[in-house]
């Protein structure tokens, strides 16, 4: 039989929903297939609409899956955590991916409906700015892009008043027996974690014996193995704003790509990458 011939229903498979959930029904497809809104006559703009759509729905997976990590971490639950972290990095993996697609687009192609965006900018996405505060680059000024929003301000403030996922991974580390320093663990959490000389050297002890601390030394490469995709996801996103806009102003107001540059130097964990260069 080829399979032009081939009939589902002689194994059991349900045709009939009419009074059952279906497969648009239980993913929302009308809605999410129904959220594409082209403001111009411009082919490629579907393209730049559904890449930044995208891009937000693995970022909504990827605040889920970083919460749960902390949550987790928090609870001395380490496992379930590093199986978290670990899909972070394919996520990260599928988001770098992505741009690929949209380097595709030409500067003449986006300067057909870049007009139509007004001062919207991925600097604005909420999203994306919660996984900073998760991670742990708290920085306050980020917050005014929002203040016009008085709900997602409230659940960035939110973020702000809970420890990190690294503040929480070296409470963790304290708590089994890696010394840290007591000023890191009463910090307030409200800001950025700085470089602090006591947590590279107790990470050192890790590093120097990993068979002794095995546990802390797998969790330390999970971190450093998704902040190194997602420094690859900041590098790719500055040599696509690049490509496509060159040296231009972001649709935001910012400084395009001399802004996105400057994030290519945000370390989310500064001692576990230190630490290689003194062992």
């Amino acid at each position: 039989m080829s399979s032009s011939d081939y009939d589902p229903t002689s194994e059991g498979a349900e045709t009939d929903f009419t009074r059952r959930m279906s497969y648009g029904n239980y993913l929302a497809l009308d809605a999410i297939l129904s959220a594409q809104h082209p403001l111009s006559e411009a082919h490629d703009e579907m393209l730049f609409i559904i890449q930044h759509q995208t891009t937000e729905l693995w970022m909504r997976l990827a605040i889920h899956e970083l919460s749960a990590a902390r949550r987790a971490i928090a609870r001395d639950e380490v496992s379930p955590a590093m199986k978290m972290l670990a899909r972070m990095s394919r996520i990260f993996e599928q988001l770098n991916n992505a741009w690929d697609v949209l380097r595709t687009m030409t500067p003449s192609e986006y300067t057909r409906f870049r007009s139509q965006l007004g001062q919207s900018s991925g600097f604005q996405s909420r999203q994306y700015r919660l996984i900073e505060f998760l991670l742990g680059n708290r920085n306050h000024a980020m917050l005014k892009p929002h203040a016009h929003d008085p709900e997602t301000t409230k659940l960035l403030e939110a973020e702000l008043a809970t420890p990190s996922l690294y503040d929480e991974v070296l409470r963790l580390a304290d708590r089994n027996g890696l010394k840290m320093p007591a000023a890191v663990l009463a910090r307030d959490v409200r800001e950025t974690h700085s470089f602090n000389e006591g947590v590279l050297q107790a990470w050192r002890v890790v590093y120097e014996a990993p068979e002794t601390h095995w546990m802390l030394y797998e969790l330390a490469e999970k971190l450093v193995d998704f902040e190194d995709y997602f420094r690859r996801w900041r590098f790719n996103h500055v040599t696509t704003v690049e490509r496509v806009i060159g040296f231009k102003r972001g649709t935001g107001g910012t400084g395009g790509v001399s802004y996105l540059k400057r994030m290519l130097e945000v370390e989310l964990f500064p001692e576990l990458w230190r630490v290689r260069t003194i062992l």
